[in-house]
């Protein structure tokens, strides 16, 4: 593959990658439909964090190690699993006892909690918990990177237009949420989006621990 065409190609799979609704998507969805912008951002900027650090993990293959590790991959899929089935049992449980709307870190007041540094953290760790992720990059990026290349700087480079992508399409899942907020001042209409958000990362968190 040529140079010049590597990071067209990869954008591709990247872009579908990114356009594919997930749990990325229903985060930053929530955060910010809630009006939580601040703390939306934080998400989107805690994700894109956890991205570029799979692909420098990738590029220097660290990341290659821990797939080649049943156990290491096993143990951080369980680490990965249990902390989103937390933060959909939090969630759910906090609608059905009719308490106010809760962010799932617990640094974070959760009245009125609007905080980068909190949904940056969170962002992160949901990145960097999804062995899936680093199994993406293991099996894709080093397709792109053309012979001859320094694979540590290309890597990089192909990782960098997977984050500026992530950031456009987070820009227009924010603006979109904007939207909802008129509708989402109703205690009932936050019940039912916290309830189908923990639904899907719950969902998401049970087949990350039985996918194998």
């Amino acid at each position: 593959m040529a140079i010049s065409s590597a990071p067209w190609s990869f954008a591709l799979v990247a872009g579908l990658l990114t356009l594919t609704p997930g749990l990325d998507t229903a985060l930053i969805l929530r955060t910010s439909a809630l009006g939580r912008r601040r703390r939306a951002w934080g998400v989107v900027l805690g994700i894109q964090t956890g991205t570029l650090a799979w692909g420098v993990f990738t590029s220097l293959g660290v990341t290659a190690l821990l797939t080649a590790s049943h156990l290491a991959y096993t143990v951080l899929r369980w680490i990965g699993a249990a902390y989103l089935i937390w933060m959909a049992f939090r969630m759910l449980r906090d609608t059905f006892q009719g308490l106010p709307t809760a962010d799932t870190d617990n640094s974070v007041p959760a009245a009125g909690a609007d905080s980068v540094s909190g949904g940056w953290r969170q962002g992160t760790l949901t990145n960097l918990l999804n062995p899936k992720m680093g199994a993406f990059y293991v099996a894709v990026l080093p397709q792109f990177i053309p012979a001859g290349t320094g694979h540590f700087t290309m890597g990089l480079l192909l990782t960098m237009v997977h984050i500026l992508i992530g950031l456009l399409w987070s820009a227009v899942l924010i603006g979109f949420a904007r939207v909802l907020q008129g509708w989402l001042r109703k205690p009932q209409a936050r019940r039912v989006l916290d309830r189908i958000t923990g639904t899907v990362i719950g969902i998401f968190g049970i087949r990350l621990a039985l996918s194998s």
